[in-house]
């Protein structure tokens, strides 16, 4: 037996146990018999068999009792089975984790997006990406520009549909649209009439608008700025949908971008926004560049170039 410096000749595991014959010692508790078990494992009885023999001199202990051809787990089995489900468990993990690292995950997708994206966007990405990895799954965040940003980073997301941010250089970006911001006002408003909305008129308005780190909260500061006064903001809320309804019941105007537009209530106008007013968000696929090489991230890469080119 070979010698081992420090802490590792207490961690040693015998050679003959393998996370192959534990699995197998799994398969055969689950089916009380060498046969089904095989089948289970896409494997001969006899390999079974040898398997839980292997494990058996590997640990130096009877692990089941021979009762004519038939084996009976003892108690020793199931300690042995408990700590196997752990063990193939806590790898499974590592691997996924250490794959994640590497840039490479496998099953599944984390996509985050902005609430605005839901309703065309994302279900278009989602069912394109469905096409070309049938097998993976696609889960969906969604959040506000500053909330995905920090999942994206923190690894709760692996690629963000979002307003594209400053100062990222540790993110891989792909543009998908530019949107324009339009006033939208109640049906019927004062405002109903015009052509264009000069933002300095407005100081007398109620507003309501999106909470802090939403990119279009931002660009609605930025438009009062512009405008030279700070709008009477009388409520603000978390998701773009609840705005339109804040809306459309009359409780103040806003600024929204114009891809809610085919889901706006008919109680609801967009009017263009004046050209010094004119203001544009580019929306994009963001994902860490430490990542680049995940082929989950590269077939949605594709999946989000095709959408643009067919847009165009």
């Amino acid at each position: 037996m070979k010698s081992y410096p420090g802490d590792m000749a207490s961690v040693r595991v015998d050679e003959e146990i393998t996370f192959r014959r534990l699995e197998i010692l799994l398969a055969f508790m689950e089916t009380g018999n060498l046969a089904r078990a095989a089948d289970l494992l896409g494997t001969s009885a006899v390999s079974v068999h040898r398997a839980l023999h292997a494990l058996e001199a590997g640990l130096r202990c009877a692990l089941f009792r021979h009762e004519g051809r038939n084996l009976h787990p003892t108690e020793a089995a199931q300690a042995l089975a408990e700590v196997a489900r752990e063990v193939l468990r806590t790898m499974n993990e590592g691997i996924r984790s250490t794959r994640e690292v590497a840039g490479y995950s496998a099953d599944r997708i984390r996509i985050g997006s902005l609430y605005s994206l839901s309703h065309h966007t994302v279900p278009a990405l989602v069912m394109a990406m469905k096409l070309r990895k049938p097998d993976v799954q696609t889960e969906l965040v969604l959040g506000s520009n500053a909330d995905l940003l920090q999942k994206l980073r923190d690894g709760a997301v692996d690629a963000a549909l979002m307003g594209s941010p400053e100062g990222t250089a540790d993110l891989e970006t792909e543009p998908l649209f530019v949107d324009d911001i339009f006033f939208a006002a109640p049906a019927g408003s004062r405002y109903a009439a015009l052509d264009e909305i000069d933002l300095a008129s407005c100081a007398d308005e109620r507003f309501v608008t999106l909470t802090e780190g939403f990119v279009t909260y931002s660009g609605f500061m930025e438009a009062f700025k512009v405008a030279g006064f700070t709008p009477n903001v009388v409520m603000k809320t978390g998701d773009i949908f609840s705005l339109m309804n804040l809306v459309s019941g009359g409780l103040g105007c806003t600024l929204l971008p114009g891809r809610v537009r085919s889901v706006m209530p008919q109680t609801v106008q967009f009017i263009p926004l004046a050209p010094k007013y004119l203001m544009r968000q580019t929306i994009g696929l963001h994902f860490l560049r430490t990542r680049e090489r995940d082929p989950n991230l590269l077939a949605l890469l594709a999946v989000c170039r095709l959408a643009r080119a067919d847009a165009g």
